[in-house]
């Protein structure tokens, strides 16, 4: 896990053991459109440590985490927030999402057979259902979310109480606001 200049480590299935399946690198987003020029999932050298220590966390439980999104280049909220301004489930681009730092993740459960687990929504589902905590869902989504929580709070990451997926270090607002020239070819 070599970091590059801006202290990003590229993720990739093969070295972290997760599955990537980044929703903004095609269509199938609630833009309904590509926001990335290409699929690559980079994280702050700091939040990839975490990452590590979360697949070795689920593994004896016999799950695997999937990533839908990491690194989102400042330019990249931008398109999301012109997009969908809603503060309840994006940061406003001039304040800077932890994404935007490259220390947050979104990320589910995969199950042995290499399913996902039921969270009772799906990513980016911009509802009252997807906060953490509801009772309005099925109580083997709820039981799926808290198993995801305990796994990611051990683990060292934060969560944000609106959506389910999205986890992020606890001193996200140290790390400095990065575009997409910091990889090569950009994300």
């Amino acid at each position: 896990m070599t970091p590059s200049a801006a202290g990003l480590v590229e993720i990739t299935s093969q070295a972290f053991g997760v599955e990537i399946d980044l929703l903004y690198a095609g269509a199938r987003n609630f833009t309904g459109r590509p926001v990335y020029r290409r699929a690559s999932c980079f994280l702050h050298a700091d939040a990839a440590a975490a990452l590590a220590r979360a697949v070795r966390l689920a593994a004896p439980l016999g799950y695997r985490l999937k990533l839908f999104d990491a690194f989102r280049p400042a330019e990249a909220q931008w398109v999301l927030w012109r997009h969908a301004p809603n503060p309840d489930f994006l940061v406003h681009p001039a304040r800077g999402s932890p994404h935007s730092r490259a220390v947050a993740v979104d990320v589910t459960l995969l199950d042995p057979a290499g399913d996902e687990l039921d969270m009772g929504t799906p990513v980016d589902s911009m509802s009252p259902e997807s906060r953490h905590g509801t009772s309005e869902i099925r109580p083997e989504a709820q039981r799926n979310r808290l198993v995801l929580l305990g796994l990611m709070s051990a683990a060292g990451w934060d969560f944000y109480r609106n959506e389910w997926w999205h986890y992020q270090l606890f001193d996200a607002r140290r790390y400095p606001l990065l575009s997409g020239s910091v990889v090569p070819g950009g994300p």
